[in-house]
């Protein structure tokens, strides 16, 4: 089976590398920047190539491309892709443009997988969400869910949930980097080294996390076991309420989630 990435941009490459622990037959990857696409081609063991010859050789074309730049890249290989005789599909990672609006783009009615990965990914740790369309087998979809498997937790959602799945999985990392951050900054503010206040901010998230996995718990039970009566924890809480906090982050949520239906 022949892959190919369009854009090698943060995403792409962490999806081409999670790909190329799959054993598939063949990766190619383009860019704009060749120097880009020749650096991810060496690192998956693929070969860098024109937009033009994925469009004509890959049997899982992977859209690695910004959704502003989308209709400017499909000009170049709609004549393509209208030419081939042998099946293929499009899997599409751009934030809003509906599996429809990527069929108008592309001059056809494809068979198209729409799917949502965040950062974490590029060290397997990540969520890719996924969302087929109907022309897509079942034996596809698995096959490609299996060849993004590396890449970390697959999700599987339709597409009419897909932008706001996208807003939590997708756009949440940079939420939490932010936290991290303030959670650093708080305890530098209290004295902590700064190396030391961001290691313990990070390992705390991800053993939270993996607690709240793990453990089968509502977050709830987990945040009210940590706070004793009178004590320190149910203080900061109390702090964090003040500030509108849950509201503040449903509102972050609410906010990309808009925006992705705007970018659509």
């Amino acid at each position: 089976m022949k892959y190919g990435f369009i854009g090698s941009g943060v995403m792409g490459s962490a999806l081409a590398l999670a790909v190329s622990k799959a054993g598939v037959e063949m990766l190619l990857v383009s860019d704009t920047d060749q120097a880009k696409a020749g650096a991810l081609a060496s690192a998956v063991g693929g070969q860098a190539v024109s937009n033009q010859e994925i469009a004509e050789r890959a049997e899982r074309i992977f859209l690695a491309v910004k959704p502003q730049y989308m209709a400017g890249m499909f000009e170049g290989i709609r004549e393509i892709l209208a030419g081939r005789k042998d099946r293929f599909v499009i899997v599409s990672m751009a934030a809003g443009l509906t599996i429809n609006k990527i069929k108008q783009l592309a001059g056809g009615d494809y068979p198209v997988i729409r799917i949502m990965p965040n950062t974490p990914a590029a060290i397997g740790q990540g969520v890719v969400i996924v969302s087929p369309d109907s022309l897509v087998t079942a034996e596809e979809v698995d096959e490609v869910k299996n060849a993004l498997s590396a890449a970390g937790k697959i999700v599987p959602l339709p597409e009419k949930l897909l932008d706001a799945g996208g807003s939590i999985s997708g756009c949440g990392p940079a939420f939490v980097d932010l936290f991290v951050e303030a959670l650093a900054d708080g305890g530098v503010l209290c004295g902590v080294p700064r190396v030391e206040a961001m290691e313990l901010a990070a390992q705390m998230v991800l053993g939270s996390a993996a607690l709240i996995l793990e453990s089968g718990r509502h977050p709830g039970q987990l945040k009210d076991a940590v706070c004793s009566p009178g004590g320190t924890t149910i203080e900061g809480v109390k702090a964090l309420e003040e500030g509108a906090f849950r509201a503040t982050v449903m509102n972050a949520v609410i906010a990309a989630w808009k925006k992705n239906k705007e970018l659509g």
